[in-house]
């Protein structure tokens, strides 16, 4: 028998539904996600930590769990809220359906309420705090409210999603360091995909003891929260640029743009989901684009960064890539190893090594 469970957002609307899930309550940001798959990756991925976030496509966990679409080893997301929890999925690579999984990893979610009108509410007045209460039990909205405006979210989240320790996974192609600040396992694999000797390493790690390892190439990693509160990642890209090619991606993207001397700015209601196009302006096609972000860069502060706009969103025109003028540097705000969502942008690794093998080719022909 289900229980019920309520999801109250600070501006005073209380939506009743089922709790799947974990029983006990939580306090968060509401976010809304216009995949029609990838609950289990929103769940594993660092991006979304303390999230409650709301699925737009109305039946969630038609194909269950497995054991390969985690983005991580840890459970990040705060909470689900669907309109239907299927509790008989049929895939062939289903291991366990979706609410016995956030059961046993201690995730809550709530189930049967209008995620349509709940998606309008966030589109009109942007994201909000909520509080999706415990299973079974009754709520006072107004002590609620009280808690919710108390509520604070933490700037540390980069640090608390980060690893502690370096550590590889070795190939025998180029060597490429990642600076961990959330990073999702799919950008780990396209890397391992071409061969590349990986090390990652924490987000706080220096310029100088990166570089020492010798690396190809470094790449700056997706990750949640406020670019601004990552307080050591202006100072290591600055001290890289120049010195080996660099790849941005997601929060990434936004650390080198407040490096180069731009600023960013929190969006109404955020980028997320798998089917965001985006303009790629030196080819001019379109690509379908996974994207998870709440904060993008501010287009007007790019002057005298030197930093060019590569890449903008058809449905909003937010700055979506940038590259360097002088360094071999680039970034994109997108996920371009989906994971899950589309592979249209899943060439840019490749744009990766390119820059790689042409800088290394620099280096030789001035030893020479």
């Amino acid at each position: 028998m289900t229980e019920k469970r309520y999801l109250i957002l600070e501006d005073g609307t209380v939506f009743e539904g089922e709790a799947f899930g974990a029983g006990r309550g939580m306090v968060g940001e509401v976010v809304f996600s216009t995949g029609m798959s990838g609950y289990q990756e929103a769940l594993t991925n660092p991006s979304n930590i303390g999230a409650i976030t709301v699925m737009t496509y109305p039946m969630i966990g038609n194909y269950g769990v497995n054991r390969d679409d985690s983005e991580s080893v840890d459970f990040h997301l705060g909470a689900l809220a669907v309109r239907e929890i299927t509790g008989q999925p049929s895939n062939f690579r289903c291991d366990q359906d979706l609410a016995s999984y956030m059961k046993d990893r201690n995730i809550p979610g709530i189930a049967e309420i209008d995620t349509r009108k709940l998606t309008r509410i966030i589109r009109d007045k942007g994201t909000m705090k909520g509080m999706l209460t415990e299973a079974g039990k009754d709520v006072d909205v107004e002590t609620a409210l009280t808690v919710l405006a108390a509520s604070d979210f933490t700037t540390n989240q980069v640090e608390s999603v980060s690893t502690k320790r370096p550590y590889p996974s070795p190939g025998r192609g180029k060597r490429v360091a990642i600076l961990d600040y959330g990073m999702k396992h799919g950008i780990l694999r396209e890397l391992n995909n071409r061969g590349c000797d990986v090390l990652v390493v924490p987000h706080d790690t220096k310029a100088e003891d990166v570089l020492a390892w010798h690396p190809d190439g470094i790449l700056l990693s997706n990750g949640p929260g406020n670019p601004q509160d990552v307080e050591a990642a202006p100072e290591f890209i600055r001290g890289i640029l120049g010195k080996v090619p660099v790849f941005g991606i997601n929060l990434g993207h936004q650390l080198l743009a407040i490096a180069c001397g731009a600023t960013t700015y929190k969006m109404k209601f955020g980028h997320h989901g798998g089917n965001h196009p985006v303009k790629d302006l030196s080819t001019g096609r379109t690509e379908i684009t996974a994207q998870n972000h709440q904060f993008a860069v501010n287009a007007d502060s790019l002057e005298g960064t030197g930093l060019e706009v590569t890449h903008t969103a058809l449905n909003d025109g937010t700055v979506e890539g940038l590259k360097h003028r002088e360094h071999p540097a680039f970034s994109v705000q997108f996920d371009p190893e989906a994971s899950p969502g589309p592979e249209d942008s899943n060439h840019l690794f490749d744009r990766f090594i390119d820059l790689m093998e042409r800088q290394n080719g620099k280096e030789q022909h001035i030893n020479a």
